[in-house]
């Protein structure tokens, strides 16, 4: 029988009405209460972390709860994060790079209804996280309306309903019904030892541009933050007429400040090479994304900025594949 710890971060999941709208009060007891599993394949041991509003989660929150893993990692086959929507995939894809080579699953779920709530979508929620955090396999996946997802590819697209999340530029790791698990990919187990790293630097600045952004911008962002991350157009491209965004970008990174360019686009990734716009911010060195999502992007470069200053390093590590969190380069070519 698996041994299962539970760990409660507040959430939708653990909220009550209030006077001032729902908020997290449920303690990790109350919340296990609700499950009810006819002869269930597990010991499921419960410990609340903290009971906030995924809206308040901030990264030393990330490296408090892969501190609590990591702490507890030989004592349980699996672990269950209970943790809010809005934020969930963040703090997914950071626990993905601060403890890389899971031998064992660490799940995140939660709800859109509060467990108490006639109508709740966390009973099922939870059940299925519990059902795979005793599956033989090893990562950090987000476990939601039965579908699984890897941890640096999941993305809150929706604000109520119960599939809020999808997997993005990846397939999903398989489907849940019941006690049957449907698997989509094949997960290849990690070699060597769990690697726990919760080097941290938050320091970090997402900009999404749009028509008539400010060059002047950056002249703010270099004295507050050591990295910035530019959601950019289409395949990547940057304004350089009008206001022309280049020579303020050049001065970040000239000033040792990590820029990453990435697309607003959600699918698909940026390519720098095939536009001018693109080809004209890459004489810089500026840092590639390929297909990651923003909610990966923002907890690596944070975990980058925290091993190294070197921008040579930190551009080597963002670009390097980690928890299959991006797709590797491959030639489409386009005739001319």
């Amino acid at each position: 029988m698996k041994n299962i710890l539970l760990l409660a971060t507040g959430g939708t999941i653990a909220s009550v009405p209030s006077e001032e709208g729902l908020t997290p009060k449920l303690s990790a007891e109350e919340l296990t209460s609700y499950i009810t599993i006819d002869n269930q394949p597990y010991r499921l041991h419960s410990e609340i972390l903290m009971n906030i509003d995924s809206t308040n989660m901030q990264p030393e929150h990330w490296r408090d709860i892969a501190t609590a893993i990591y702490t507890h990692y030989d004592k349980y086959d699996g672990f269950v994060v209970t943790h809010g929507t809005d934020t969930m995939a963040y703090t997914a894809a950071a626990l993905s790079y601060m403890l890389q080579n899971s031998h064992k699953p660490i799940v995140l779920t939660g709800s859109q209804v509060p467990i108490g709530f006639p109508k709740t979508d966390a009973k099922k929620n939870v059940r299925d996280a519990l059902r795979f955090a005793c599956e033989d396999v090893g990562g950090v996946f987000v476990v939601f309306d039965g579908r699984v997802i890897l941890g640096t590819r999941a993305v809150k697209m929706r604000t109520k309903s119960y599939d809020a999340f999808e997997s993005i530029n990846h397939p999903y790791v398989a489907y849940i019904h019941g006690e049957t698990i449907h698997y989509q990919y094949e997960l290849q187990k990690p070699s060597g030892k769990l690697q726990f790293d919760p080097s941290l630097c938050p320091d970090v600045f997402l900009l999404k541009l749009h028509p008539g952004t400010k060059p002047e911008i950056f002249d703010y962002i270099r004295h507050l933050y050591r990295g910035v991350i530019i959601e950019s157009f289409g395949s990547g491209g940057v304004p350089f007429q009008g206001r022309n965004l280049l020579p303020k970008i050049k001065e970040l990174i000239d000033d040792g400040m990590a820029v990453v360019i990435t697309t607003q686009c959600l699918e698909e990734g940026e390519d720098l090479t095939l536009y001018e716009v693109g080809r004209k911010v890459a004489q810089n060195t500026v840092i590639l994304s390929g297909d990651m999502n923003t909610e990966a992007i923002v907890p690596k470069l944070m975990w980058a900025l925290g091993k190294t200053t070197n921008l040579m390093e930190i551009k080597n590590i963002m670009e390097t594949p980690i928890a299959n969190d991006m797709t590797k380069k491959h030639e489409e070519g386009w005739d001319a």
